[in-house]
């Protein structure tokens, strides 16, 4: 019984033990924050929901929670929808930017709104994101989303990890829009920052589950070295040699090849999706989504 109590002291001590660590990474995860330098902004709204598919405390959430994504990512990040008809406002900027298809016009019109409020975390029309959705079914039949990356954000962001993040966070935002929108802020942070929340409880769980595994491992064993040994199976509990013999048998040869360095360097990297420069001549990286 004394054995049983101290494999979970034990296992009481580690759960304790990994829980203080987590703790304490969290405290300097929050700690770690980047203060906004840009006094220019004409704004302090982050969420316009122009279309009016979120309730009053689903837009106070959102707010909450970009305030707080902002600072670990040094990003602005805003939302906007919109149920309008687009063309006649994209083509007044197609001798700019040429001729438009029906997925631009929300790429131009995301550009616009954020350069004229001047967005950006670092400065004037810098580091930040901005998601359009409008609910506009535009006359080919199809409902556009614009994910527009300025700054850092369009340097981070390549066209396939913007596609995986507009598919991901806009799956169900016909059904929840709220959680859509929720979805696009986490995303924005984990694909950012490189990191993803993991709740306290998940961890403890799991090093509950690998301690328990431990110790029944360990009990079986100790159980096992008690009830079994040399003279278990031998009759009458004596065993005896009565012959001794040396037997070659096989040789096995084994090759193994070794690297060679030969001064190279390998590596992969991503740069901004789609990059462009928009109507008042800011650079802009970003991609669309039809639904």
């Amino acid at each position: 019984m004394k054995g049983y109590l101290k494999y979970f002291r034990v296992y009481f001590i580690i759960i304790l033990a990994l829980a203080a660590v987590f703790l304490i990474l969290s405290i300097a995860r929050a700690g770690a924050k980047t203060e906004r330098a840009n006094a220019e902004c004409t704004t302090q709204e982050r969420v316009f929901d122009y279309a009016d598919k979120l309730t009053d405390s689903e837009e106070d959430s959102l707010r909450e929670l970009i305030a707080k994504r902002e600072k670990q990512t040094g990003c602005d990040i805003v939302l906007v929808t919109l149920n309008e008809f687009l063309e006649e406002y994209a083509k007044d900027y197609e001798e700019q930017l040429g001729s438009l298809r029906p997925y631009q016009y929300t790429m131009v019109y995301a550009d616009n709104f954020y350069d004229e409020h001047m967005f950006g975390y670092n400065k004037p029309q810098g580091d930040g994101v901005l998601l359009l959705d409008n609910w506009y079914r535009e006359s080919d039949g199809s409902v556009y989303s614009w994910l527009s990356t300025c700054g850092k954000a369009k340097d981070r962001f390549s066209s396939s990890m913007i596609d995986n993040l507009l598919n991901e966070a806009l799956e169900d935002v016909d059904s929840n829009p709220y959680q859509a929108y929720k979805k696009y802020v986490n995303l924005f942070y984990s694909d950012m920052t490189g990191k993803k929340e993991i709740p306290a409880a998940a961890v403890i769980l799991i090093a509950a589950v690998a301690t328990a595994i431990y110790i029944g491992v360990n009990l079986s064993r100790n159980k096992g070295r008690k009830t079994t040994g040399v003279t278990t199976y031998v009759a009458g509990g004596h065993p005896q040699i009565r012959n001794q013999s040396d037997m070659f048998l096989h040789k096995t040869v084994t090759k193994r090849h070794i690297q060679r360095d030969t001064g190279g360097s390998g590596g992969s990297g991503s740069g901004g999706g789609g990059g462009h420069v928009s109507s008042g001549g800011v650079s802009h990286g970003g991609g669309g989504h039809s639904r």
